[in-house]
């Protein structure tokens, strides 16, 4: 897709391939050497970006009931990647349990995206929004074992073979196929994973709220091909997120610091009447 392209964001709808996930301390290592995608949680009520906290390993945000949410996505490299999103564990545009093999978003060179919710065709999402753990998709699709998580595993593009000059009389061989498999994949807007998570503290830890399938939204899409230059993501990075309360009963907030976090009621939040 050309940067010139003014959608907000663009799905992928990918033939899947055989791709192997890697291994989290092999991930961990990869994301410190190169953070090839930022990964960013907006909420869209107020337009605040969540800031991480780090505790035992983890990067913790916290989210508010009701309340809709974006993921913006940032390609820091002059390179195309491929982004394969997970929020609860569920791939954002398939719908699958998610794998770093399966499809994604494509980003440009340096391009910035949101992602606002669940892919369900080429025109609409159902926004993404914080819900009780019950209301989640994935505890619907009864899948409850990673919610609470929003993760990314990032690709490189494979570059095209060389092109082999021959020097009469002798042609040049021809040129191998490049391996792996060729894909349709998302190519975001330019104006706009798997997640690695640990499933046995996710049922020791009584999660609390998850994503739940929101209000549809416009956000037409096209397809753009791409080719990945590792069977293995260059970056997995994760995110985890709950409710302030459960966050403090964590022990990942100081109960002075939930306070100042929690939302306050506003009289006069702005926009105009919603569907109920």
């Amino acid at each position: 897709m050309h940067a010139s392209r003014s959608v907000r964001s663009i799905a992928a709808w990918l033939l899947l391939g055989s791709l192997l996930a890697m291994p989290a301390a092999h991930a961990a290592r990869a994301w410190k050497a190169q953070e090839r995608v930022r990964i960013e949680v907006v909420d869209r009520d107020t337009g605040s970006t969540a800031q991480p906290v780090s505790h035992r390993g983890d990067s913790w945000i916290a989210g508010t009931p009701g309340a809709p949410y974006a993921i913006r996505l940032t390609n820091t490299t002059g390179a195309r990647v491929l982004v394969v999103l997970s929020v609860d564990g569920v791939n954002a545009i398939s719908g699958e349990t998610a794998a770093p093999s399966q499809i994604g978003y494509v980003l440009a060179p340096w391009q910035t995206t949101e992602i606002t919710g669940w892919r369900k065709s080429h025109d609409d999402v159902a926004r993404f929004e914080f819900a009780a753990l019950g209301d989640s998709y994935a505890a619907r699709t009864g899948r409850p074992d990673n919610v609470g998580t929003i993760g990314i595993a990032v690709f490189g593009e494979r570059a095209p073979p060389p092109v082999a000059v021959s020097r009469a009389p002798y042609p040049a061989p021809p040129s191998p196929p490049a391996p792996g498999a060729r894909e349709r994949a998302a190519s975001a807007a330019s104006d706009s994973v798997a997640a690695e998570s640990n499933a046995s503290n996710m049922r020791a830890e009584r999660q609390s709220i998850g994503t739940g399938h929101g209000a549809p939204e416009w956000a037409p899409v096209s397809s753009t091909e791409f080719e990945r230059a590792t069977r293995t993501p260059v970056q997995v990075t994760t995110l985890r997120y709950d409710s302030v309360d459960a966050l403090v009963a964590r022990g990942v907030l100081p109960r002075h610091r939930a306070w100042a976090q929690a939302r306050r009621p506003e009289a006069f939040p702005g926009g105009f009447v919603p569907d109920p």
